[in-house]
């Protein structure tokens, strides 16, 4: 069964935006920490920011501050992540997660729920 699913991702220039967003089955969204995730080839999954879905609170990794925006809509049951001022370090695929049954919002074995990932690239 799906848990997530993620979407927005594309290909941009250096300096572009795009929107990310993650749709979550009804059962995985909300529990409490929702994040965002990337990961490149050989390289361990990292953790691009997170939501606390119970009062709003975002947190984000220092490679993304001031650039990358996660937000919710309960209504939809989505976290979305807006993404400005993309550079080519930031091309990965991302993915979504929820579930954080323990430990730092950043660790991705501490989440239960996972989406497919959406493929972001951004040239130089």
């Amino acid at each position: 069964q799906v848990q997530l699913v993620e979407s927005g991702g594309g290909s941009v220039q250096t300096g572009g935006s795009l929107r990310l967003s993650c749709a979550a089955a009804e059962y995985a969204y909300g529990l409490n920490w929702m994040a965002w995730f990337r990961q490149v080839p050989g390289k361990e999954r990292e953790g691009v920011g997170a939501i606390y879905t119970a009062n709003g609170y975002t947190i984000y990794a220092d490679s993304v501050q001031g650039r990358f925006t996660i937000s919710q809509d309960d209504a939809k049951n989505t976290v979305d992540m807006q993404m400005d001022s993309l550079k080519p370090e930031d091309s990965a695929m991302y993915y979504c997660s929820s579930g954080l049954y323990g430990g730092a919002w950043y660790e991705p074995g501490r989440y239960k729920y996972w989406g497919q990932g959406t493929q972001v690239t951004v040239s130089s």
